[in-house]
């Protein structure tokens, strides 16, 4: 039953469709790319301080 909830609320393959197109339209091609990097950079720096904080826990963990 949950499932069905969590389902109906995905976009379907058209949509990602109208989405990529209308951001093509609205950023333009050469934007898009560097967006991406932005993105996947922010990304990158997130995963990067979550692991950070695992670390500084099991520090603090062992200490004890």
């Amino acid at each position: 039953m949950s499932l069905n909830i969590f389902l109906l609320g995905m976009p379907s393959m058209g949509s990602w469709v109208i989405i990529a197109l209308a951001l093509l339209l609205f950023f333009g091609g050469k934007k898009i790319p560097e967006l991406m990097k932005g993105l996947g950079g922010g990304i990158k720096e997130f995963k990067k301080a979550t692991k950070d904080e695992e670390k500084e826990k099991e520090k603090l963990k062992d200490k004890k």
